[in-house]
């Protein structure tokens, strides 16, 4: 008896999402640290190396294998992760936030985003890993290669409205739905970057790692938004324009 009710009790016994959520945040910090050592110490230049010309033309290593479109899709796909796409979608879903009297979690979207943006210039700055020389860019790029800006700023960025549009689903079909079209897109950006010949392998995997590890950490603080429920909207209704 006193077996199935030691049994009973840890049936009853359910994980903490936050602290499952913390645990795997921890988790991604680890294996960026593994990657970062990697690539300080030179460990990753053949990887990165191989990967890079497997994907351009043996013939011409400035350009990517495929027909045209598909380097312009690359391009296209790069751009998702580009300053005007990511700047304009986070400002017009905060203003929206904003418009629905949702001002704490308007507030949260820019704090998480900004912040995001300035992690990123700090790694960047700290490790100054210069780009890929396979390719000449048609424009003058002036940050350095690691971790990639537009990879780990499009996890933040959609990974996090991904969250933040979850929390406001109610089927888990829907809420698997919208994280998933962010991984898709996240993951098509950093593909694009490599692609391109903009950065290597690596900074793109330390950027998906240490995004994905920055929007789970706002995800976490995020649950706490729904505690502030009615103090997240006016006391007054606003006129109905």
């Amino acid at each position: 008896m006193a077996n199935k009710s030691h049994l009973h009790l840890l049936r009853d016994v359910r994980p903490n999402p936050q602290i499952t959520g913390l645990l795997i945040v921890a988790a991604l910090l680890w294996a960026f640290a593994r990657i970062t050592n990697a690539v300080v110490g030179g460990e990753t230049r053949a990887f990165d190396t191989s990967l890079l010309i497997a994907l351009r033309n043996p013939a011409d290593l400035t350009d990517p294998l495929g027909p045209i479109w598909i380097e312009e899709l690359g391009r296209d796909l790069s751009a998702l992760g580009g300053t005007f796409v990511l700047s304009f979608l986070t400002l017009s879903v905060a203003g929206l936030f904003w418009l629905q009297r949702r001002r704490i979690t308007s507030a949260f979207l820019l704090l998480a985003v900004t912040t995001g943006v300035g992690l990123s210039q700090l790694l960047k700055a700290g490790f100054d890993r210069p780009r890929p020389d396979l390719v000449s860019q048609e424009t003058a790029i002036y940050t350095a290669s690691f971790p990639s800006g537009h990879s780990m700023m499009a996890a933040v960025v959609y990974l996090t409205l991904a969250v933040l549009a979850a929390r406001t689903l109610k089927r888990r079909r829907e809420k698997g739905y919208v994280v998933s079209l962010a991984i898709l897109i996240v993951l098509g950006v950093g593909i694009s970057r490599v692609y391109l010949g903009v950065h290597w392998p690596t900074d793109v995997l330390a950027a998906w790692i240490i995004g994905a590890g920055w929007a789970l950490f706002c995800g976490i603080f995020a649950r706490f938004l729904d505690r502030a429920g009615p103090q997240d909207r006016s006391s007054r209704p606003g006129p109905d324009t």
